[in-house]
């Protein structure tokens, strides 16, 4: 514990240090090549830059990685990933390092996306299905993308077994259809904001969605007697879970995944180094999904 915060501290008060650090951590042991083409022959140009052989692509050391999405020294990157994986807000990240709250949210975002890519389904999570793919543009985050009305709300399935929990995108399942197994089949609802989920369904301990105008959010306030509690999994997950959903609050439907994955993710590390774990993520190549 004492060399992890020596390391820390070593890494927070040195630029250079922690540059040094997080460009280990992208290339390992191996030299520097075009993150388009994977062409290892470069040509140096002044600037810490470099420029592709093959392709022609001028870039960095960080360019076509999630690390290169907030603007962020190296110093605040590493502070910033400590104080995410000791699970702080984003409004008490912001102030440590005395930056707004929308570089350090922008940040975080790109955290998130980071943890979501390496999930076993993420070509399915950012590709049409949720609407994540629009967030991004080439290998950068845009913000938000224009609103679609026609856009489905995705609805998510939550099963714990073994210690693991699993949160799988539904196929064809729609936040309509929660409505309509509740009407129809009784399948029972709880609201807590925006936030909606059900009773077991199948072989899941519950599905979840986040709602919006759209829906008719409503429809659970009016009739009390229709959302009573719901004893979900006695598993640990939800006991896990339950207070971090509390602080989703004005999250989109379409960025619900991206709060879905980072708990699963953390739910399934709880017993390990988050920090190193979210450096390496952060430091991989974006993923085309163009």
């Amino acid at each position: 514990m004492n060399d992890k915060n020596e390391l820390m501290k070593r890494l927070t008060s040195s630029e250079e240090e922690a540059r040094a650090f997080l460009i280990h951590k992208c290339l390992g042991d191996r030299k520097p090549f075009c993150p388009r083409c994977r062409e290892h022959k470069l040509y140096t140009l002044s600037g810490n830059r470099y420029r592709c052989s093959s392709c022609k692509y001028t870039f960095q050391d960080f360019s076509g990685r999630w690390i290169n999405n907030g603007g962020l020294s190296c110093q605040e990157w590493v502070r910033l990933i400590q104080m995410f994986a000791e699970d702080n807000t984003a409004h008490a990240i912001s102030l440590d390092l005395d930056l707004s709250y929308n570089a350090t949210y922008k940040a975080i975002t790109a955290l998130r996306f980071a943890i979501l890519s390496q999930a076993i389904d993420a070509l399915q999570l950012l590709g049409p299905e949720t609407g994540l793919h629009t967030h991004l543009k080439g290998k950068k985050l845009t913000g938000v993308p224009s609103k679609s009305s026609s856009r489905a709300i995705p609805v998510f399935g939550i099963m714990e077994k073994n210690g693991w929990v699993f949160i799988d995108l539904m196929q064809n399942i729609t936040a309509e259809s929660v409505f309509h197994f509740n009407h129809n089949f009784h399948l029972k609802l709880v609201r807590h904001g925006s936030l909606i989920h059900t009773d077991r369904y199948q072989k899941y301990d519950a599905l979840i969605l986040c709602g919006d105008d759209s829906l008719p959010l409503d429809y659970i306030r009016k009739y009390p007697s229709i959302t009573p509690h719901i004893e979900l999994s006695d598993g640990e997950f939800w006991d896990f879970a339950r207070e971090r959903f509390k602080r989703y609050k004005g999250i989109s439907p379409h960025r619900f995944p991206l709060y879905l994955k980072e708990l699963e993710f953390r739910f399934n590390n709880r017993n390990k180094d988050l920090f190193d774990l979210l450096v390496g993520y952060i430091c991989k190549i974006v993923p085309d999904v163009d």
